[in-house]
């Protein structure tokens, strides 16, 4: 039953969580395991407009990238929102948290009453190891405790990465940086 409830979760990706990390948040991190990817993170080279620190989302790729100078960018796989809750535009990153808790929307609870209606950071919440807000929506780019969904288009609207690349993302953009979502 957990399992099915994380898993749900997890597929929901659209939720309200609040702002502040838990206090065993680097504790937790040391109890992360590394994961393989199928997708494995890599500096690559960038051509486009954007300029560097930009966050640029290409859902139907499931890549995100995020500008570096020179014509380089760091592309990391991504899992993306199934039909029906797919989207794209331009936004920012408003906050960002560590081992974030998870509450699910009131429009995620009408379509599945199942979900829990409150979740805890840490290892076991959908939400990963870190979350960044995206200013103006209910969406997120965050981590996953499903790692295989990463290169799949199964979340509610939400952008999906490993916990592991969700760790290296955070520390690499700042609150205010510039997203852009294409289709």
């Amino acid at each position: 039953m957990r399992r099915i409830l994380l898993h749900a979760a997890a597929l929901a990706g659209l939720a309200l969580s609040a702002f502040s990390a838990p206090a065993n948040a680097n504790t937790l991190d040391s109890q992360l395991q590394p994961v393989a990817s199928a997708i494995p993170r890599e500096t690559v080279a960038f051509n486009g407009d954007e300029a560097p620190g930009t966050i640029v989302v290409r859902t139907s790729e499931r890549r995100l990238y995020l500008v570096l100078p020179d014509h380089q960018a760091m592309k990391y796989g991504v899992g993306v929102g199934r039909p029906g809750f797919t989207w794209s535009g331009v936004t920012r990153i408003a906050n960002k948290r560590e081992w974030p808790d998870w509450t699910p929307p009131p429009q995620m609870l009408k379509r599945r009453p199942d979900l829990p209606r409150h979740m805890p950071g840490g290892l076991d919440n959908p939400l990963g190891a870190r979350a960044m807000y995206l200013s103006g929506t209910l969406y997120r780019i965050h981590g996953s405790n499903e790692p295989d969904s990463i290169g799949q288009a199964v979340s509610s609207g939400c952008i999906r990465m490993t916990n592991d690349d969700v760790i290296d993302l955070y520390s690499r953009a700042k609150v205010g940086a510039r997203v852009v979502v294409a289709r």
